[in-house]
């Protein structure tokens, strides 16, 4: 072997085991832009011995949603096998074992791996059911060393979460270099579980839905009426439980089961619960394995009209039916009121009763066995099952002391935690500062990595420096503003106009650059085109083009302000939410940011400056052949198109995102990243020139209707697509100009506008407007 490593960075990856999790875990370590090593074993048939490795990249390309955030990051994945190539993880900083749940297998791996490893690389399973100590059997000290647990969550890009699990020999500098890479490069949120079965999300996940699952069949109810009530209302996603059940797959529930049976203690509640339905049995013999099947609990059921109907299945074993809606939660239950949902007569509250409190009891059990702290619970089920508020949060919701009063009313078992924490909470907020209450009943501070600044925490210690109704401005620290989108769906509006109007001299005064976040799931669905429609409804056109000309003001007077601003998108940046990182002088994105001006699609066109915006970038990349034609070609074709980038990654190679913008994988790590690149810029900073263009003209837009009319000939485009496409063209060849003539900044806008006024007075780009509004989805006339 080799010298051990005294290098702490890690350079390059192995991923052992190129299924779909092993896959998916190598496709995110190229994501961050890391080389990585991905070996499976030599298929029995064929002559490619690398086949297996091969293979899984090749499904990861054309998989959707997509594993890896681009075309780019597939290169950085060099596949092999591990009769051939297993020596390569000498060249590896990190090794990740993701092969098949067998011990006697991934043991036997371990001691080939002792034998070609450099001593002092990181050697971690994925394991998500057997302990580190049985991993470890027979393994040198130095291995014991450098052994540790990473289990990620499926599907790895998207999935937050990873449990890491240290043994009592671990070397911590070893797992804090994991640690640090997985938090940083990797995007994940990190919680530290022990060495216990099952660890953290799946262990209290399992139970919770083995526990909705049984209550369910006892109580008689639908599937739908079980998913109504255990999910939204509870902060569950809009799933449900059997809803969940059909996306992880149904036939994945007796391994669940059977896994966490053979590895927890007889006397864990679970054992009690753990239980298998003949009908479950029959779906899975039958193929009806959920959503990767041929249907579950729901299934799609398409018609002779070809119309899709929604079926559910019932637990008495009955034929498929059409789903129904059973509106059995009303009120303050259905806004997120544990109390009030666990307290409503009838099947509502016995049902959200029987889910909850045997499950927040197990939940508040396996502190500190499963984690040190009641964070990690927390953290492990928000992050992990995407629920809204964690075990210990809900518990708060309800009151420790009402649910502990319950639970003994019941014969629901009382954990230690809950006699410990009496008549308090499990959190509470002093001077500012977010607390949580220990093992010992003593509260600590809940402290964040470095690197990590959340506006949640801010807003904890200040008030706004000024706001209204859809949009807010903070102070963050160190001479930064922050503004903030607060409607629903961060939709834009007038509101937001008139802060940004507000914000500009406070910043000026008193700040030294200012930030574009916030919080939310989304950074920007685009305007609030309910507000629009009203106004469209009753002809009051000069209101509609008012709001046009304020949002175009205010997006340009942020571009050039006297101070720099940085649009830190996340997740959806639609439409105007778009345009206003197009116009910040540099964006810092999270790495999830699905962004595109996509006001084609209803009938309309970019109106806040987005052409120009896309023209000024598109001709300055040095990817772009030289001419006007060509940057006007590539720009009409993202745009007529209402593509949307699907990473911020493919976002750079579209020409939303500049090659020198930032991306900040972690996402509690972005406003911190921004705030630091906004005052990278602040010394010597001078707003932008005003661009000029030298356009195409009439020659330009007739040359790209040309192929708009060949995708209507072919049915590719509608009517009405054409006519779109036609004021698209005429904006960004500058309209009645030519090669001869500078178009400048100012009549881009103009053109933006006028094109946008004769398209929202249309009727057909009216009904698409609305088919959005009620459906979310583009109607196509």
């Amino acid at each position: 072997m080799a010298d051990r490593k005294d290098d702490t960075a890690i350079k390059k990856v192995c991923v052992i085991g190129a299924g779909t999790m092993g896959a998916g875990i190598a496709a995110q370590v190229a994501n961050a832009g890391v080389p990585v090593l991905l070996l499976d074993i030599v298929p029995k048939d064929g002559d490619n011995r690398n086949a297996i490795a091969e293979g899984a990249v090749a499904k990861m390309l054309k998989a959707d949603p997509a594993p890896f955030m681009g075309k780019r990051p597939a290169r950085l994945v060099e596949t092999g096998n591990i009769e051939d190539h297993l020596d390569k993880v000498a060249e590896c900083d990190w090794i990740v074992e993701a092969v098949i749940e067998r011990l006697d297998i991934k043991q036997g791996l371990y001691a080939k791996l002792e034998e070609v490893r450099t001593p002092g690389t990181a050697v971690s399973s994925n394991t998500s059911t057997i302990p580190l100590e049985k991993l470890t059997e027979g393994r040198s000290d130095a291995f014991k060393r450098d052994f540790l647990i990473t289990h990620f969550f499926n599907p790895p890009r998207y999935m937050r979460l990873i449990e890491i699990v240290a043994g009592a020999g671990s070397d911590g500098a070893t797992v804090d270099r994991v640690v640090d890479f997985v938090d940083r490069r990797m995007g994940k949120s990190v919680v530290m579980a022990e060495d216990s079965p099952g660890f953290i999300a799946n262990r209290i996940g399992t139970f919770w839905i083995q526990q909705a699952v049984n209550s369910a069949f006892d109580m008689g109810l639908t599937v739908e009426e079980a998913d109504e009530i255990g999910g939204r209302p509870m902060g569950v996603p809009k799933t449900g439980i059997f809803g969940l059940i059909d996306l992880i797959g149904i036939d994945l529930m007796p391994h669940l089961m059977e896994s966490l049976t053979s590895t927890l203690p007889p006397d864990d509640p679970y054992q009690a619960i753990a239980r298998s339905e003949k009908l479950i049995e029959q779906m899975i013999d039958e193929g009806y394995t959920g959503r990767k099947g041929k249907g579950g609990f729901y299934a799609m059921h398409k018609g002779e009209d070809g119309k899709r109907t929604k079926m559910a299945k019932p637990l008495d074993g009955g034929e498929y039916r059409t789903a129904a809606r059973p509106g059995l939660v009303r009120g303050p239950a259905a806004k997120g009121d544990l109390r009030a949902l666990i307290e409503t007569e009838g099947k509502v509250g016995e049902y959200a009763w029987a889910i909850l409190g045997p499950t927040l009891s197990y939940a508040a059990s396996i502190v500190p066995e499963a984690t040190a702290t009641i964070v990690g619970v927390d953290d492990a089920m928000k992050l992990g099952y995407n629920w809204k508020f964690g075990p210990f949060e809900m518990i708060d919701t309800i009151g420790p002391a009402h649910l502990r009063e319950r639970m003994k009313q019941d014969g629901i078992p009382v954990p230690p935690l809950l006699e410990t924490v009496g008549d308090k909470s499990f959190y509470r907020v002093e001077n500012g500062q977010r607390q949580y209450l220990t093992t010992d009943g003593e509260y600590r501070d809940i402290e964040r990595p470095e690197g990590v600044l959340l506006l949640e925490d801010i807003k904890r210690t200040r008030d706004p420096i000024v706001a209204n109704g859809s949009a807010a401005l903070w102070d963050v620290g160190d001479g930064v503003a922050c503004l903030e989108f607060t409607g629903k769906m961060n939709a834009l509006d007038e509101q937001v106009m008139k802060l940004i109007g507000k914000a500009i001299p406070v910043v000026r005064s008193d700040f030294k650059a200012l930030v574009v976040y916030n919080e939310g799931s989304n950074f920007s669905a685009g305007a609030n085109l309910g507000l629009a429609m009203f106004a469209v409804n009753i002809a009051a056109w000069s209101e509609v083009e008012k709001l046009v000309k304020a949002g175009q003001d205010a997006y340009k007077a942020l571009k050039y302000a006297p101070f720099p601003v940085v649009a830190a998108p996340a997740g959806l940046a639609l439409g105007g939410g778009c345009e206003i990182a197009l116009n910040a002088n540099a964006v810092q994105a999270h790495a999830e940011t699905y962004i595109g001006l996509v006001e084609c699609g209803v009938g309309l066109v970019p109106g806040w400056g987005g052409c120009g915006e896309m023209l000024d970038r598109w001709r300055s990349n040095p990817r772009q052949p030289g001419g006007p034609m060509p940057t006007v070609s590539k720009v009409f074709e993202t745009v007529s198109t209402a593509t949307v980038a699907k990473s911020a990654s493919e976002a750079k190679e579209l020409g939303f995102l500049r090659p020198t913008d930032g991306i900040t994988m972690n996402r509690d790590r972005l406003l911190h990243d921004a705030k630091e690149r906004a005052l990278s810029m602040v010394e010597g900073y001078e707003p932008p020139e005003k661009p000029e263009f030298r356009l195409p003209g009439e020659t330009g837009a007739a040359a790209l209707m040309l192929a708009v009319d060949s995708f209507r000939k072919q049915g590719k485009a509608t009517p009405h697509d054409e006519t779109v496409a036609k004021e698209l063209a005429g904006v960004l060849t500058g309209g009645d100009t030519d090669m001869t003539e500078t178009v400048t900044e100012a009549q881009m806008l103009k053109l933006e506008r006028e094109a946008f006024m004769r398209l929202v007075r249309n009727d057909k780009t009216q009904a698409r407007v609305e088919h959005m509004l009620e459906t979310g989805k583009p109607l196509r006339n």
